[in-house]
């Protein structure tokens, strides 16, 4: 297979005679060669950025401030025209829109819990694009809609569950899975809430950790229950539900009046990436008659893994579940599933869609299941990652960014210029540091040092992003001043990218200048 060289695009690559417009792309009747070339020079753009992206002498970003980008920056406009701009002028618009963007794919990206560039996915995605349809009937999507069915089940499948157990349906992100989750909890006790509304049912209570997803809290204000009706339960100094707590808590709100009914549990938080006690919490929940989700957008993946998926042991107990293909598995944006039973909480029976008497089997017009009408295909390009690695390779790559993450950490152990957030090996991808410039090594603990701790890594991050060759994340939690928090979720990354991005830390925040 010949690849195509990468070229700045031309006019004359283009066509030789005119410089063409839309207007001469397909469907025009003469459109078919202008079209190809136009798609040749892309393809040409494409592979050059997917070839930097695992090219470690390129950035990770060439960042520049909101103001200069909306100024423009060498011919790059944002502005709109109202005369159409010519072929050309677009291609160089698609390379400058990757060139001022930023690499997820890079090796040395570990800004994001979704980070690499899946090939294989990418293509998937391509493909998907090029189809263009819509995932709500069988009539428009018939391969899609039977490849998510196929993929659901293979899902349900690793959580534990049996064929007649499971439902589910792709959804834009982890939010809106999580979403769909208190929507079948509230369903589930109280169905006359869809006819009714909130009005009709008594104050209800739904519980999840401190160290949850703030879409929890998001789901209830958006389904009319209140985000004051989200009861925090405490965790442990490592980031986990405790038990206890959530028990107590259950039964005082009981005790005033109110009627508890959800249970959102964690596998793998986004911060320290824990693992709440599944199994402690689902007898809990059994025992006051309560839903359990399980939030495993972030460590859905560990199933893949036999090493691994004992963290989440007890998941199969859950009602409805959360997972996030495009997170550990590395499918691209979007691909998150929920797996619950889904129809009869949002259906509708919408007749212009989901005729009952067409001519095949209607149950798989799945459009009812969900609360969007169109919807995009996002099942593909994970079916595909799947026929091209197996189940195995999907355990592969979890293992490594594993190793990863256990390689960072015995590296921050043995280095003084670090401080681990906890001690403890870390149980998902997530490490947690401080870095500590020279001038912070000698004071003693106290309000002061962590008052300047605090501003290390920000001014730290602002000159990894000014200088483009890494990008790494930090945030406060709790009591904790800003720290670093790295994630392994891209197969590209290798330990000596991990070696880079210490040396990029204490290099930038070496002679760091903290106000007294």
């Amino acid at each position: 297979m010949k690849i195509l060289q990468t070229s700045i695009p031309t006019i004359e690559k283009i066509s030789p005679e005119c410089v063409p417009l839309w207007l001469d792309l397909l469907p025009a009747l003469s459109g078919e060669d202008t079209t190809k070339s136009f798609f040749q020079e892309l393809v040409n753009i494409l592979l050059s950025y997917v070839c930097k992206s695992f090219r470690r002498s390129s950035k990770v970003l060439d960042f520049h401030h909101p103001h200069q980008l909306r100024e423009g920056l060498e011919g790059f406009s944002l502005e709109l025209p109202d005369q159409p701009e010519n072929l050309e002028q677009l291609l160089v618009d698609c390379r400058d829109t990757l060139k001022y963007g930023v690499k997820t794919g890079h090796p040395r990206f570990f800004n994001q819990l979704s980070s690499g560039l899946d090939v294989i996915g990418l293509a998937g995605e391509w493909l998907t694009s090029t189809a263009n349809t819509n995932m709500f009937t069988y009539e428009v999507s018939p391969v899609f809609i039977l490849m998510e069915e196929i993929l659901l089940k293979k899902m349900q499948e690793i959580v534990g569950w049996s064929e007649e157990e499971g439902d589910g349906v792709f959804c834009p992100g982890g939010t809106m899975s999580n979403l769909y989750s208190v929507l079948l909890a509230r369903y589930h006790f109280f169905p006359e809430v869809k006819t009714k509304g909130m009005t009709a049912l008594p104050r209800l209570i739904l519980f999840t950790s401190a160290h949850s997803h703030y879409s929890v809290k998001k789901s209830a204000a958006v389904l009319g229950i209140g985000s004051d009706n989200v009861v925090v339960v405490k965790c442990n100094d490592r980031g986990k539900m405790i038990p206890a707590e959530l028990e107590s808590s259950i039964i005082t709100a009981k005790d005033q009046g109110c009627v508890p009914f959800y249970v959102n549990a964690t596998a793998g938080t986004t911060v320290y990436g824990a693992f709440d006690p599944l199994n402690a919490i689902a007898d809990i929940c059994e025992s006051h008659g309560l839903w359990l989700h399980v939030d495993a957008a972030w460590g859905g993946g560990l199933l893949m893994s036999n090493l691994h998926r004992v963290k989440l042991q007890g998941i199969e107990r859950a009602w409805s579940v959360t997972w996030n293909p495009h997170k550990m598995m590395g499918a691209p944006l979007q691909c998150s599933a929920i797996l619950g039973l889904l129809k009869d909480c949002n259906q509708m029976c919408a007749e212009y869609l989901f005729q009952t008497d067409k001519h095949y089997d209607t149950s798989y017009d799945t459009g009812d299941k969900t609360i969007q009408c169109g919807r995009h295909v996002d099942v593909f390009k994970l079916w595909l990652m799947w026929k091209a690695k197996g189940s195995e390779g999907f355990e592969s790559q979890v293992n490594k960014c594993l190793e990863n993450a256990e390689h960072l950490f015995d590296k921050l152990k043995q280095r003084p210029d670090f401080e681990l957030v906890f001690k403890s090996k870390p149980e998902h991808s997530n490490v947690c540091f401080w870095y500590i410039p020279p001038g912070l090594r000698n004071m003693s603990p106290g309000p002061e040092r962590n008052r300047r701790l605090h501003e290390v890594a920000p001014k730290i991050k602002a000159k990894m992003m000014e200088q483009g060759m890494a990008m790494i994340g930090y945030q406060p939690l709790g009591d904790k001043v800003n720290f670093f928090r790295c994630v392994f979720s891209n197969p590209a990354t290798q330990t000596e990218d991990v070696d880079y991005l210490l040396e990029e830390i204490a290099s930038l925040g070496h002679d760091i200048c903290i106000r007294d």
